[in-house]
Order: structure tokens, then sequence, then C-alpha cells
């Protein structure tokens, strides 16, 4: 059974799913719970699922065998004589019935996941900007530029925290009397804590994580999972988890409004500005896109950002017809 599911809709809609809520299969049903057994990762997606399920109420009122029978009677008493006998359709009934319930199951359940949606709170940053916000548990995240966080807007006590993120921030994690779970989703892993401080990068198709205090579990939508403690820096490439040497300063520099650049190429530098500022840069020549900056650099204002880089890089940067072109002097 090879799935992965990435929304409460899919599994919704899935076959052995359905079967082995409505224990309508029993093949299906038991292949179901080996694949749950397999897939540690989906058991949240698996609850919702069923949760919304649990809130949905269909109630058939089944008629007797006798009331069939009399209604089938006086309609054959209407009919005139030597018209074509009604034949009977009682399977067919069953099968059509099984159908709207299904029609009107995945209405409420679309009902349900637009309400859940529309209850949750976000935050959102411009290119440039930083914000930072308690959340409703009193933990705290600085979000950096052109980043968003969303989560549901009330935490109930003993229940998991869920957040979504895309781009980058920090966390300074609460704990909770139950000692419950806090998660971070990005679109490649999740990252599992109850009380810690990180850093999460989820941009295009890159996402890393920084353990600055406390314990963390990183866990894949594949279901591997790997322990960090403070001072590890873990990135998700080529669908694997790596673990790597890097500078705790440098990778925080943004909370401060300055980057750190580490032997970093020019073409890198680009892509940098691009995430924040929400610029492109056009390099004029590979032997410039080549070159490389080590130092820190404020990051709060891009026309200093692009005078600093100027004066280190010893390149000049040039604005025409709204592009940004880095250029020999």
């Amino acid at each position: 059974m090879e799935k992965v599911f990435q929304s409460v809709e899919e599994v919704l809609t899935d076959e052995q799913f359905q079967a082995w809520y409505f224990g309508t299969d029993a093949a299906k049903a038991g292949a179901w719970e080996q694949w749950i057994k397999q897939n540690p990762s989906q058991d949240q997606l698996v609850a919702k699922a069923v949760s919304c399920m649990q809130s949905i109420i269909v109630k058939e009122i089944e008629p007797s065998l006798a009331q069939v029978d009399a209604q089938h009677q006086r309609l054959m008493e209407t009919l005139p004589a030597g018209k074509a006998p009604v034949i009977e359709m009682k399977l067919a009934r069953r099968r059509w019935w099984w159908t709207a319930a299904a029609a009107v199951l995945l209405l409420m359940a679309s009902a349900w996941l637009w309400n859940s949606l529309n209850n949750q709170a976000s935050i959102k940053t411009a290119y440039g900007q930083l914000a930072q916000k308690q959340l409703p548990d009193g933990s705290e995240v600085t979000l950096n530029a052109n980043s968003s966080i969303s989560y549901s807007s009330g935490w109930t006590e003993g229940k998991e925290r869920e957040v979504w993120i895309k781009g980058e921030a920090f966390f300074k994690v609460k704990k909770t009397a139950a000692k419950t779970r806090f998660i971070v989703h990005t679109d490649q892993l999740d990252v599992v804590v109850t009380g810690t401080q990180f850093n999460v990068i989820s941009r295009a198709d890159r996402s890393s994580v920084m353990l600055t205090e406390g314990s963390v579990t990183i866990r894949t939508k594949d279901g591997k999972e790997t322990r960090m403690v403070p001072g590890d820096f873990v990135e998700f490439s080529n669908s694997q988890l790596e673990r790597k040497a890097v500078k705790q300063e440098a990778v925080l520099a943004w909370t401060e409004r300055k980057i750190e650049f580490d032997n970093t190429s020019l073409a890198e530098v680009v892509q940098i500005i691009k995430e924040h500022y929400g610029q492109q840069l056009e390099i004029a020549n590979d032997e410039l896109a080549a070159r490389r900056i080590t130092g820190i650099m404020p990051n709060n204002n891009l026309d200093v950002f692009l005078e600093t880089l100027e004066a280190t890089l010893e390149c000049k940067v040039i604005r025409k017809d709204g592009r940004i072109i880095v250029t020999n002097p």
C-alpha cells in the first residue's frame, strides 16, 4: 500500500480508510491497519480524519419490509392495465443510498475543512520585514522577512500545538503542565518538541533546523526520525536528513537584522537577496558570480546592503529600467 497523504480530505476519500472506519470490507480494513503501523508519521492526519468523521452524523431511517411491500402494492394498483410491469430495484436503491450518503459525507467533510482553515490565525512578514509574536500558549516566535506561519486560533491544554511555516522563523517554545507536544510543519519535515528554542527554514525545496536549547525530534514525511541536541544543524537535502557543521551565530544573525557570510559566493548572495527583499539581481558574468564574501553585513535596508556589497566585492551595482545589475567597476 504505497501512499502518503498530504491533507485530511485525501484520507477521508480513501477507500481503505472508509472500509476500516465503517467496517464494510475486512480485507481493505486489514490493509489500512497494516498501513497505519508502517506509517506512524501519518498518525496525526489520520486522527484528524477520524475526528472529522465522528463530528458527522448521517442517520438512515430504514423502512420496514411491510412498508416497502405496501408501497409497492399501491404503485402496482395505480398502473393502467397492459402497461409494462414495475421491476423491483431494491439492491439498486441500496446502492443509490450509499452513493448519496457518500456525497453528503464529502460535502460535510469539505465544510468541516473549510471551517477549520477559517479558524486558523496567521502571521506574515513582507520583504525586508521582521515580526515577533506571542502564540496562544505563551510561546514566542520571530519571523524573518518574506515568511509566514499559521496555527489554530485557540489551543486547548492537553492537545498538541501545531504550526505550519513558510520561510524562516525562530521559536521559543513554552513547556506546558501536561507536557503537550509542539509541532512545526514544513513541506519536507516536522519538528516535534515540548519546550525548547530552535530556528526553522522552509523555503522552496529546502528545509533546515538549528537547535539552540532543549531537544527536538525531526520527522520526515516517510516516517524517518532524527534526534537533535543543542548546537545541531540538520538540513533536508536530496530526500535525506543531513547533519552539518555550521556557526550558530551565522544561522541566527538575521534575528539581529544582520547576515553573516562565510566564503559565500555572489550567486548565493543573490538568492538571499531575492528571498529577503523580493528583488532579482543580475550578475554580469560568471567570474563575478563565483566571487566569494566573508563577513557580517547589515540586513535592514537593501540600499545599504548593496553599497556594502560593492565595497566588499569591489564590484558595481547599477539600477536601470527597474533592474539591478552587478557588474565590474
